[in-house]
C-alpha cells in the first residue's frame, strides 16, 4: 500500500470528464494497482478512483493513471506532505456473521428464491477487489452477480456496484447484471440500487430454512 497525503488537483477523462480542484487529499495505491483519492470525510467512498489493472506514469509533479479502456486519471501534486509505503501481507477476507453466512449457504442451494430460473455457477466468485457472494445464470444464459446482506443498506449496494464494474471487463460474463439480496432493504438503498440498475430482493430467512434441501440440515 502506497499512501500520499498531498495538496493536489485531479482530472479524470473517460466516460465523462470530471475535475477535483486543488486541495489536500489522500492518494492511495493498492498492491493490485487500484488508485483511489480520498478527502478527510465521506466514510469509505473515494472522491475518484481507477480500478485495477492500471498503468501509472510518474513525473516529479504528476501521475497519469491509465486503464485498458483508455480512461485516464491525472493527479497533479502541488505540495506533498507525507508519502509512505506499507506491506500488508495476505488478508483473510471479510468474516460474515452467522445469519449472513447461512443466508449465502441457503441461497446457493435455493437460487430460484432470488429470481425464478436462476442456477448457481459458483459461490464466492473472485474479483480483484473481493469475492461476489454468488454468481448465477438466468434462463436466458445471462450472468447474475448476487450480493447478500442481513440488512440491506447503501454500502452493500455500492459494494455490489464496484464488483459489477470490475466484472464487466470480462467478456465471458454475457449480459451481466446484479441483484442485491437482504432480509430487509432500506428505502434509500433501493433508490441507489435503481440508479445503478441493480435489482433488489428481500428474502425471509425462516422460510428459506424451512425449504432448505436435506443435505443442508444439521439433524
Amino acid at each position: 500500500m502506497r499512501l500520499v497525503v498531498a495538496r493536489c488537483s485531479v482530472k479524470y477523462e473517460g466516460r465523462l470528464d470530471a475535475h477535483l480542484p486543488e486541495a489536500v487529499r489522500l492518494v492511495m495505491v493498492k498492491a493490485d494497482g487500484c488508485v483511489a483519492i480520498h478527502s478527510d470525510g465521506g466514510a469509505y467512498k473515494p472522491l475518484n478512483w481507477m480500478n485495477a489493472p492500471n498503468t501509472i506514469v510518474e513525473t516529479d509533479e504528476q501521475w497519469v493513471v491509465t486503464n485498458p479502456k483508455g480512461e485516464t486519471l491525472t493527479i497533479t501534486f502541488h505540495e506533498i506532505h507525507v508519502e509512505t509505503n506499507h506491506e500488508f501481507g495476505e488478508d483473510p477476507g471479510l468474516q460474515k456473521d452467522g445469519v449472513e453466512a447461512h443466508l449465502q449457504e441457503l441461497l446457493a442451494a435455493l437460487p430460484e428464491s432470488v429470481q425464478p430460473g436462476l442456477t448457481l455457477v459458483r459461490r464466492e466468485w473472485p474479483t480483484a477487489i473481493g469475492p461476489v457472494d454468488l454468481m448465477c445464470i438466468d434462463p436466458d444464459g445471462n450472468y447474475v452477480a448476487v450480493e447478500i446482506k442481513r440488512r440491506g443498506e447503501i454500502d452493500g449496494v455500492e459494494q455490489l456496484a464496484r464488483y459489477l464494474e470490475v466484472l464487466r471487463a470480462d467478456a465471458n460474463l454475457v449480459g451481466l447484471r446484479g441483484v442485491f439480496v437482504a432480509q430487509s432493504i432500506k428505502p434509500q438503498a433501493k433508490v441507489i440500487a435503481e440508479q445503478r440498475s441493480i435489482a433488489c430482493v428481500e428474502v425471509d430467512y425462516d422460510d428459506l430454512r424451512g425449504r432448505r434441501p436435506d443435505d443442508l440440515r444439521l439433524f
